[in-house]
């Protein structure tokens, strides 16, 4: 059945498209997040696995909600690990040690470029695509990242 919310099937299509990318990216940063918890070492082991199981928690949730914005417009979600390897703009490249530091700022880096693409297509999404409430959505996602990121650089001072 159509989706009839006052958006052309055409902009559904393109605000669809770019949700996929960004669902993909926030997977990635996921699964990037999940192997800082599971493989972090050092001294400060124990505060940075809990720091990370709370940080990948987040993603979960955001992963979710991402997915089912896709889905309240009338378009499938990707829910495969090769779709969102064939979506995402993120590296999976991971760094020869397993230390806090080099994950913080790895994870750091991710969530930065994720805000930059976020906040490159809100204005997009509302004005010319249309879709107001995906705007909103994407702002909510933007300031939950810039919240994460300032966590993670804050453990680099």
């Amino acid at each position: 059945m159509e989706t009839r919310i006052g958006i052309s099937p055409e902009n559904l299509g393109k605000v669809a498209h770019e949700l996929n990318k960004i669902l993909a990216d926030e997977f990635v940063l996921y699964t990037k997040t999940k192997n800082a918890h599971w493989n972090v070492e050092g001294p400060d082991f124990h505060s940075k696995h809990v720091f990370f199981e709370d940080q990948f928690g987040q993603l979960d949730e955001i992963i979710d909600s991402v997915a089912e914005r896709i889905r309240s417009l009338g378009h499938y979600a990707p829910a495969t690990l090769k779709s969102f390897l064939g979506l995402t703009h993120f590296s999976e490249a991971l760094h020869e040690k397993n230390d806090s530091v080099g994950f913080i700022h790895e994870l750091l880096s991710d969530h930065e470029s994720l805000i930059i693409h976020l906040r490159g297509n809100i204005n997009s999404f509302a004005n010319e695509l249309k879709d107001i409430g995906t705007s909103d959505f994407l702002t909510g996602l933007l300031e939950t990242h810039e919240k994460m990121a300032w966590m993670l650089r804050a453990h680099l001072k």
